[in-house]
């Protein structure tokens, strides 16, 4: 999978500054995007990023701009930890390009199994209790007092109920496949937990001239986000 696939072509950029053929290849094989869009894309992300990668502090600068009445810090750790598919504590434009052609033009089923990956921090393929607790309670303190004050349940109540819901078999585990059919057939679970949290229409997924900032909030549905 594409994943796995992007340890084979890390450090691939020329040493003009250009995005490499096999990178170019790579993205054109394993997204939605063709040459020109994906060079583009390069094109912004190396601007702010001159060193090829983003941080976990700028990507937090980024995501914080969507929900402003809300602390963002603790969900933004776990999207940042699912971009970062190797683990080495920045995203290169590699990862960036997976991910963002995931979370804006996958189908819902990639969507979802991208979100498992988000929730299952341990990476040991299923998601337990206290994983849910700890995703849900991030997703409250994101969105923050004003959105979540009609609802009174507290997040460690929200968490045990998604968890009571998906866990098909009572084993105390949510698998993927459990998980992405619990929100594949409710609704109301795909626009909680989806990868997609701002609940507004982004228009305009590719903006000439953006940077990478506008870009990101872009598609994640931030349509009010400053540039």
């Amino acid at each position: 999978h594409t994943h796995t696939l992007i340890h084979l072509l890390m450090g691939n950029k020329s040493s003009k500054g250009e995005l490499s053929k096999q990178d170019l290849s790579f993205l054109c094989q394993n997204t939605r995007y063709d040459k020109d869009t994906i060079q583009e894309w390069y094109s912004g992300f190396m601007t702010d990023c001159p060193e090829g990668k983003l941080s976990k502090n700028a990507f937090l600068k980024i995501y914080s701009k969507c929900f402003p009445t809300g602390n963002a810090e603790e969900f933004c750790e776990h999207v940042f930890r699912t971009f970062d598919s190797d683990r080495n504590g920045f995203i290169d434009f590699n990862e960036f390009m997976l991910a963002i052609d995931v979370t804006s033009s996958g189908s819902p089923e990639e969507k979802l199994n991208w979100a498992f990956s988000m929730y299952d921090v341990d990476g040991n393929g299923w998601i337990d209790q206290p994983e849910m607790t700890k995703i849900v309670r991030s997703i409250f303190c994101m969105m923050g007092p004003v959105e979540m004050v009609e609802k009174l349940e507290t997040p460690e109540q929200r968490a045990e109920d998604i968890f009571q819901l998906m866990d098909l078999n009572s084993d105390g585990r949510v698998t993927r496949q459990e998980f992405v059919q619990s929100c594949l057939d409710d609704s109301n679970l795909q626009d909680f937990l989806g990868p997609q949290k701002c609940r507004k229409s982004a228009a305009g997924l590719i903006i000439t001239g953006a940077t990478t900032a506008a870009r990101i909030t872009t598609v994640l549905d931030c349509a009010d986000a400053d540039a």
